[in-house]
């Protein structure tokens, strides 16, 4: 299979390809040329653990690989799930279900496709003799999860941006208490969207990006999408037959990449009912949804750090698929908000989709009532999933952290502070973070100093 960009200017490529590069060259992202049809096959990966579902989802995409090779590289990268189930789906009552995807070495979502992707790093670390540099941005799991995903692989080095002082003070530790040489923990001054901008003028660099062996190891990548594609299969097959075909996902989100995974699923021949886009008070993708409009605004500060984006850089996936593949339409949009902030689209009103907005004080109170309702401790992003439910459908949340990264919202909340071990034993360590500004050329400065070859 051959991968595409958004933007029609890059050259098709193949998967490890598309993998090792993440952005494309012309500023695109990486698409499937054409997306599979799977519903025939639904009947025999019904009774599939999530590794082998993994491998047989993703070797119709990963065609340059051998089956041996990408099954090992998937069996490795979920060893270190602390349950057997890797992706748990547990029904709350008749209509609500959570998907835990929190049993990560990270106990965030953002395992499921970074332990993936550091596999298939160190695998194509090995076969080419050269080194791989990854550089991400963060606003809370996912530098964490990036980092945990390359810990002792030789020939790699990350360089994580993340707003210092915006993410929550365990996230943090994630990232700057691995006490590994190859870790580099960036705080910058600004937000994600700063960070997230900087990112992409450096990948812009092609010549740079060359020189150091870049990837990007944002949602942007493409393994990343489709490795969250496959925890919604797994959570589909387990749902009760006559329930399967009046699901709604119900997912929060920041970067559009973790629902626009879902999405792509249902594209490929998964009945799914519906996705609901669960924002918190940075809401751009709510007022997307509703009104039809993509306008940036100011970021703010929220008790549910890692959605506080106004900047989705995942929605040009969605873009390319809602003007039917058109890329001078694509660049056209894009090059729009990019100079204005703003887009508005005609009669914007893609099928399946819903939103919702939580203030804090309202993630607050959902914290507490589902506590309440279900005795259930739900984090403050997988809170904002169960404002409003549909109760003409079968909810599936996709529960996205777990709850003792975040001790002091649940606390405000039920009065009780979850805690788990490995984040207990983090707050012994050293912090080593570097403090630079959100300026690309300081970036590849700092890049350009440490990173291997």
């Amino acid at each position: 299979m051959k991968f595409i960009s958004t933007r029609g200017q890059t050259e098709p490529v193949g998967f490890s390809e598309a993998v090792a590069i993440g952005l494309a060259p012309d500023g695109g992202l990486f698409l499937p040329e054409q997306l599979p049809d799977i519903s025939g096959r639904l009947g025999e990966w019904e009774k599939l653990g999530y590794a082998d579902l993994c491998f047989e989802f993703l070797r119709l995409f990963a065609t340059d690989l051998e089956p041996a090779v990408l099954r090992g590289i998937i069996q490795k990268s979920y060893q270190g799930f602390a349950v057997p189930e890797i992706a748990p789906l547990k029904r709350l009552d008749d209509r609500t279900y959570v998907l835990e995807l929190f049993h990560g070495p990270t106990l965030a979502f953002k395992d499921f496709a970074l332990q993936l992707l550091g596999n298939l790093y160190e695998h194509q670390c090995a076969k080419s003799g050269q080194g791989i540099n990854v550089l991400g941005a963060t606003s809370g799991d996912t530098g964490a999860a990036a980092i945990h995903g390359l810990l002792g692989k030789p020939h790699t080095a990350s360089f994580i941006l993340y707003p210092d002082g915006r993410v929550s003070p365990l996230q943090e530790r994630q990232m700057t208490c691995t006490g590994a040489a190859n870790v580099h923990a960036i705080a910058i001054d600004g937000s994600f969207d700063d960070a997230q901008r900087v990112l992409k003028e450096i990948f812009g660099d092609q010549a740079f990006s060359a020189q150091h062996h870049l990837s990007a190891v944002n949602s942007i990548n493409l393994a990343r999408i489709l490795a969250q594609c496959v925890y919604y299969l797994f959570a589909w097959l387990r749902l009760p037959s006559p329930e399967r075909g009046n699901v709604e996902f119900v997912v929060p989100t920041g970067n559009f990449g973790n629902v626009l995974a879902g999405w792509m699923l249902s594209r490929m021949g998964v009945p799914v009912a519906g996705f609901k886009v669960a924002t918190n008070r940075n809401d751009i993708l709510h007022r997307l949804f509703t009104t039809g409009e993509y306008r940036t605004g100011e970021v703010h500060a929220s008790l549910a750090p890692s959605m506080d984006i106004q900047v989705a850089s995942n929605f040009e996936r969605f873009l390319y698929y809602t003007v039917g593949g058109d890329v001078a339409q694509v660049r056209a949009i894009m090059a729009e908000m990019k100079a204005t902030g703003a887009h508005r689209f005609a009669d914007f009103k893609p099928a399946g989709f819903s939103s919702s907005r939580a203030t804090d004080a309202e993630i607050t109170g959902l914290i507490r009532s589902v506590h309440d309702r279900f005795g259930y401790i739900v984090d403050p992003h997988t809170a904002c999933a169960f404002q409003a439910l549909d109760p003409a459908r079968v909810s599936v949340v996709l529960a996205t952290a777990h709850p003792a990264k975040f001790p002091a919202a649940i606390r405000d909340a039920i009065g009780q502070e979850p805690v788990h071990p490995a984040l207990e034993a983090l707050k012994a360590q050293p912090v080593v973070k570097h403090r630079l500004p959100a300026d690309a050329a300081a970036i590849k400065a700092f890049i350009a100093g440490r990173a291997v070859s």
